[in-house]
């Protein structure tokens, strides 16, 4: 019988910076049991995700880059992992571990997107990109919130990181009982806003003002769940059989840049290495890795999956598309040519364009296709050396310059909706899949975000199976009961309060199917507007929005629920 192959935990924090953690020189915060984490790990100090959430998730599970991968965005429709490629926990399920995810997925809520349809096996997480999210659950709250566990929606008990990592360690005693290798994913939507934790949390930081005490607080609440993670793994027997990764996916966020940001240019969604940079520590106390200490080599998000494929010996697929490198060789001291190849950080943010971008070999960056910085000069990317450096330049230029061409044709081919298939039917979808419009948070759904030209924006869709179908458009979730002309009241959660949802004139409803619109008056009090069409299996595109009684457009259906009623 062959030994047991070493356990994975991956620990990934949302809009935590680099320099929000006391090792790495902040001088507010505490994180004592991070900081433990950091002596005890091999660091990736150069190491890069993407500006923003979902491209850097998609990035981690597959591999590829995000604008290869569909996942370039953290909304607009762009947010959906591409079904074709093998993902992480689909990689190692074939391997023969165990698969679980614990937290945030944020990239796709429908069939096939959903974790369990990714390799998952074990799937507790909450829609979009977080509990307050405009696919989330109505008056979602961080305490006691509404989550999925396989796709079936239910409701936690205590505050939600906590609830993260008890799921997370139920899971993993279970899987340890059985002596059985695991893959173990736990992606908490904290420290991202809305700065809800505690008032005991955020008192100490009381004096930086309402966001950034949320902030520093929820991130003292996470250092305690990892204390409280290490001292399960010592008394379970995993630590040493266990790769540990702890990392970041963004730039800082919290409001609070100006108290400090490990001297780097810009913060989250920035091209600049405070959007991208992060934290990035790698403990196998039972491996053959490095003695703990810095790596300095520049090294990316699309290295995680190849990395732990080849430390756990897990088989690569011959044709597997990776754009990331094993970093096996670098983590155990053994030769490698890491250092000298050029790779690029650039997503979806509202728009895209060639150059908006950061091109990273070695100490250089390439920003914007004409800045260049040394970092190991200047760390805060306060001097462009771009006149002084012209063959440094060219040389990322002409690497970037094939690397647009090859990746910019597929940057407008959307990853379609499915409805009518056996695996999920009905599927709700909601603004944060309209094509190329963002409104993703529940706020803009309260304040009645109008989206575009004021008709929201389409839905691009696969039509599994032929046949009639029912299409509920509804400016409101229908747990929310509330009509489509009505205001919401104000909600109070245990942390914090979301605003009153503004009242629309609603008077009719427009569906339009691949650009056909059909519209219907609704009643005074009615909560939705109801169509029913014939749809033919393939791509489309529905459209839903309303109209006031003299007919002009108010804004895109938020809510649009697909059930398809017979043949």
């Amino acid at each position: 019988m062959s030994p047991k192959r070493p356990n994975v935990i991956i620990l990934l924090t949302d809009d935590q910076g680099y320099g929000d953690l006391s090792c790495h020189g902040h001088p507010v915060l505490r994180t004592p049991n991070i900081d433990r984490l950091h002596d005890q790990s091999v660091r990736l100090t150069d190491f890069h995700v993407a500006p923003m959430c979902a491209p850097t998730r998609g990035q981690i599970m597959s591999g590829v880059h995000c604008l290869r991968n569909g996942a370039m965005a953290t909304s607009l429709g762009r947010h959906l992992l591409k079904p074709d490629l093998p993902t992480m926990a689909d990689l190692f399920a074939a391997g023969g571990y165990t698969t679980g995810i614990f937290g945030k997925w944020h990239l796709g809520d429908s069939y096939p997107y959903r974790p369990m349809d990714r390799g998952f096996q074990e799937a507790i997480y909450h829609h979009g990109f977080g509990l307050t999210g405009a696919d989330s659950y109505w008056n979602n709250d961080y305490l006691n919130p509404y989550y999925r566990h396989n796709g079936v929606l239910k409701q936690a008990e205590g505050y939600c990181t906590d609830f993260w990592f008890d799921r997370a360690m139920d899971w993993m005693a279970s899987q340890n009982a059985e002596d059985q290798s695991f893959l173990c994913y736990i992606p908490t939507n904290v420290p991202h806003f809305p700065m809800w934790v505690d008032d005991v949390y955020k008192e100490e930081f009381a004096a930086y003002g309402g966001d950034p005490a949320g902030f520093f607080g929820m991130i003292v609440e996470l250092d305690e769940n990892l204390a409280r993670l290490e001292q399960f793994l010592v008394e379970k027997g995993l630590r040493d059989d266990t790769i540990f990764i702890f990392m970041t996916d963004n730039g800082h966020a919290g409001g609070a840049l100006d108290v400090y940001n490990a001297h780097m240019r810009g913060g989250k969604c920035s091209r600049y290495d405070g959007g991208h940079r992060v934290p990035c520590f790698i403990r196998w106390a039972g491996g053959d890795l490095l003695p703990p200490g810095d790596l300095a080599t520049s090294t990316q998000a699309t290295d995680i999956l190849p990395t732990l494929l080849d430390l756990c010996g897990i088989d690569v697929p011959a044709d597997a598309p990776f754009d990331g490198r094993s970093l096996a060789p670098l983590l155990r001291g053994q030769p490698h040519d890491l250092d000298e190849r050029a790779f690029v950080v650039q997503y979806f943010q509202n728009s895209i364009g060639k150059d908006d971008a950061s091109v990273i070999r070695q100490q250089w960056r390439l920003v914007f296709g004409k800045e260049l910085y040394d970092i190991r000069q200047d760390p805060g990317q306060e001097h462009d050396v771009a006149a002084r450096h012209p063959e440094v330049v060219a040389a990322l230029r002409d690497f970037y310059q094939q690397w647009w061409a090859e990746v910019e044709p597929g940057i407008h081919v959307f990853s379609p909706l499915t409805i009518g298939s056996a695996h999920e039917d009905p599927v709700t979808l909601t603004s944060c899949e309209w094509e190329d419009v963002r409104c993703d948070g529940i706020g803009s759904v309260r304040a009645g975000n109008k989206g575009g030209d004021g008709r929201g924006g389409p839905w691009n869709i696969q039509v599994a199976r032929a046949g009639e179908y029912e299409v509920t458009l509804r400016r409101w979730p229908r747990e929310s009961g509330l009509a489509l002309a009505a205001a919401a009241p104000p909600f109070h959660g245990a942390y914090g309060t979301e605003k009153a949802g503004v009242a629309l004139p609603v008077a009719s409803a427009v569906l339009a199917h691949d650009g056909r619109p059909s519209a219907q008056q609704v009643g005074p009090g009615a909560e939705s507007a109801l169509f029913r069409l014939r749809l033919p299996v393939g791509r489309t595109q529905l459209h839903g929005w309303f109209r006031d009684a003299a007919g002009q457009d108010v804004c895109g259906a938020y809510y649009g629920y697909f059930a398809r009623t017979g043949d």
